[in-house]
């Protein structure tokens, strides 16, 4: 296992036999990983398709993220260490593709963790095929109640679920969505709740809709747009904490693919949202008080997306566009207005032996301790290798030997700056910058609510 920066250097990972010695300030110095990649074996079966993926959490209370794996008929949880603290044989409801079998559609986790209850500790929640809410301890796995919930009439079943804060009190409400069970699924039925109603056998929702403008391949997703301690549950719409829609793109000529949240623009109050659409081809930036502004690039279908600060000497941030071709990629990106300032062909920038296809799963990451972000993605259609590039010139910075079946970038070593976490088979591998951190006393990115919000729900075509 090695990584390599394109063009010039290799670097042969090693194993040390103590922690190294950079630490974490913001952890109270708890070392970071002793091994790069820090791996950690699964005592459960490999992906076999699209079903399933992770998350981390704080599950055990010692400040450190965990891992939370999923796939069909397995839950399993690992502390940061890789010691393995508990695993459920359970029908967890995860799936592939969202348009025919339902959420959370690719790679979606279909799973969620928090403190729900204010007592400190950590509670993980999850669905089964059955529309059973199950939440169990983080730390040990043992159930601690469960509730049937029924699925509206033109449901299979509740599909994908988000844990919010809607009420201002913390993360007590939890978000229910399904799709519709017949023709092209689309999660057009959302309906919140109480979670401590929900434990007391009531299954009044807080509110319900049947319509909600989803985007066609993933759930919903959450973040507090305008600062009042208050989540709104957004996709192609936005919906206030009390279940009112306030905002709904107009005008689609066909569907949406993905869904970010940024503050894209500073200069405007709150944070925004980014969608991507397939039909008309274009690219909408809206927030709490409507369209911002809607582009495109000569009609080029941006199909995949990246938000981040990919270029320091621009006001805002960037949005990079994959572009939907099947071989031979071309990506752009759009500044802060809207404005094209980058484009190039993927066979002009990936390595010779990189697949064609290009690359997929585009997680923005915070590489190297600065306000510069990059992005991180896997060969396409295939358990390929995963590179960290530069978005603005397509560069391959660095180069991971992988057999990537799930991707995931978080910040789990605790530096504020992220790891590249990579699901292999039966293994996890954490990949983290062994270069020294130039800000080390940085807080971490887990004390942001939207990083928090971003990192649990997520799917392939919205990391």
């Amino acid at each position: 296992m090695f990584y390599l920066k394109i063009p010039f250097f290799v670097f042969t990972l090693t194993c040390f036999s103590i922690f190294c010695p950079l630490e974490c300030p913001s952890l109270n110095n708890i070392p970071l990983y002793p091994q790069n990649p820090f791996i950690i074996h699964l005592d459960i079966p490999a992906p076999e398709d699209s079903a399933g993926s992770m998350i981390v959490a704080d599950l055990d209370g010692d400040k450190r993220m965990d891992y939370l794996v999923t796939r069909p008929g397995y839950l399993a949880c690992y502390r940061w260490d890789g010691e393995k603290l508990w695993i459920l044989n359970v029908d967890i409801r995860v799936g592939g593709s969202a348009e025919t079998y339902g959420l959370p559609g690719h790679n979606g986790p279909g799973v969620q963790a928090g403190d729900i209850d204010g007592d400190g500790k950590t509670e993980v929640l999850f669905l089964t095929n059955d529309s059973v809410l199950h939440v169990v301890e983080g730390k040990t796995g043992k159930e601690k109640w469960s509730c049937s919930i029924n699925a509206p009439e033109g449901a299979e079943r509740w599909e994908h679920l988000v844990v919010v804060n809607l009420q201002g009190k913390g993360d007590r409400e939890i978000l229910l969505q399904a799709t519709n069970k017949d023709g092209y699924r689309m999660g057009r039925f959302v309906s919140a709740y109480s979670l401590k109603k929900l434990k007391e056998g009531s299954q009044e929702p807080l509110w319900s809709t049947d319509n909600f403008l989803a985007c066609a391949h993933n759930g919903l997703r959450v973040a507090d747009l305008d600062g009042d301690d208050r989540d709104e549950i957004i996709s192609g719409c936005i919906i206030a904490s009390d279940g009112k829609e306030i905002f709904r793109l107009p005008d689609l000529q066909g569907h949406l693919d993905s869904v970010f949240i940024a503050d894209v623009r500073p200069d405007i109050p709150g944070l925004e949202v980014v969608t991507l659409e397939e039909g008309a081809n274009r690219v909408f930036l809206f927030g709490m008080k409507g369209m911002i502004w809607t582009s495109d690039n000569q009609r080029q279908e941006p199909q995949n997306a990246a938000v981040g600060e990919f270029a320091l000497n621009l006001p805002g941030l960037e949005i990079w566009c994959r572009s939907r071709y099947d071989t031979d990629q071309k990506p752009w990106v759009f500044d802060a207005n809207g404005k094209i300032i980058a484009d190039y062909e993927m066979r002009n920038v990936a390595p010779s032996d990189w697949t064609n296809k290009g690359i997929e799963v585009i997680n923005s990451i915070y590489w190297d301790g600065t306000d510069r972000q990059y992005i991180c993605a896997k060969e396409r259609h295939e358990s390929g290798d995963v590179a960290v590039i530069d978005p603005i010139t397509g560069s391959f910075l660095y180069r991971f030997t992988e057999k990537a079946d799930r991707l995931y970038v978080a910040d789990v070593a605790g530096d504020w700056r992220e790891e590249i976490i990579v699901l292999a088979g039966k293994q996890l591998h954490i990949y983290q910058n062994e270069e020294a951190n130039p800000n080390p006393k940085r807080t971490r990115l887990w004390n942001q609510p939207l990083y928090r919000r971003l990192k649990s729900v997520w799917n392939y075509y919205s990391p």
